[in-house]
């Protein structure tokens, strides 16, 4: 074996292992990429669901202070605190 051979060996190991160091961190980044937006994405629809659940209860609450305990029959509640599918 030369001595050129064993070096151009080495710079070529040198170089596929930077060449590999460098891909697996520019997969991290795009992994890191994906999961801030899932996390965002769902950060945002459960911002919307407990904006919607605080405005239901705060309705009732409000629905509940109208219509005093009674023997009389209760009033339909109105028709936005419908809650069926």
């Amino acid at each position: 074996m030369d001595i050129a051979g064993l070096g151009a060996a080495a710079v070529a190991l040198v170089v596929g292992l930077l060449g590999w160091t460098q891909s697996r961190a520019t997969n991290r980044r795009s992994d890191f990429t994906t999961i801030t937006e899932r996390l965002d994405r769902e950060l945002r629809i459960e911002r919307e669901q407990r904006r919607l659940g605080t405005f239901y209860l705060v309705a009732l609450l409000k629905w509940g202070r109208r219509v005093a305990p009674a023997s009389d029959p209760v009033p339909e509640p109105p028709p936005e605190l419908d809650l069926s599918p």
